[in-house]
């Protein structure tokens, strides 16, 4: 949803779009809370008040004056921001008609690219460590899958589980030429293999 403008020059510019647009499109808008007469009115009493804050400068009641009558003119607004997206249901569309905004489309979680560089640079008795690269495109990785399988085509298999780019996996059968992948994995789901790793216990 769009956010109500804090700077006054904002405010009053949402205003004059708002009186603009509800005078213009009575048959979209018929019964607002605050008529745009009355919207005009409100801006008419902040301008004076803000002309009249100006004009004594420090004075302390006339900057109270200016502010109340910029709270009543953002209550007023308000009011008929809330009556017009009812109204049409947020149209975005049709809320753009009184310089409003409707909802705010949720970007949806993309998946993930490939998981990279993928290499095994250390390994021991039963035990390799293994590290990679972020995927360089696509959504947020949530955690990484380290797999597994046999060479020269045994069947993968999850062996591990990442939240960061690297892991050391032990308890490795010894005298097995292993080959290792990397996963990306988020909610949107998994990204495509990594390169993969070769390793002889």
């Amino acid at each position: 949803m769009a956010r109500f403008p804090k700077a006054e020059a904002e405010i009053v510019a949402l205003a004059d779009a708002m009186v603009s647009g509800l005078a213009a499109n009575a048959a979209v808008y018929p019964a607002p809370p605050v008529e745009p007469a009355d919207l005009t009115a409100s801006v008419s009493a902040y301008t004076t008040a803000k002309n009249a804050a100006i004009a004594a400068q420090a004075a302390a009641e006339d900057a109270t004056t200016k502010d109340e009558a910029l709270d009543d003119m953002v209550d007023a607004m308000k009011s008929d921001i809330r009556y017009a997206e009812n109204t049409i249901d947020f149209d975005d569309d049709k809320l753009k008609l009184i310089g409003w905004a409707g909802k705010k489309a949720k970007t949806p979680l993309a998946p993930h690219g490939q998981a990279r560089l993928l290499e095994a640079p250390k390994h021991g008795e039963e035990w390799v460590f293994l590290d990679w690269k972020a995927p360089v495109e696509g959504g947020a990785v949530s955690a990484y899958k380290v797999m597994r399988r046999e060479r020269p085509a045994g069947p993968w298999e999850d062996v591990a589980t990442a939240v960061v780019s690297e892991a050391t996996l032990v308890e490795q059968p010894r005298g097995k030429e292993f080959e290792y992948r990397i996963i990306a994995v988020n909610k949107a789901g998994e990204g495509e293999p990594s390169n993969t790793a070769m390793v002889v216990l």
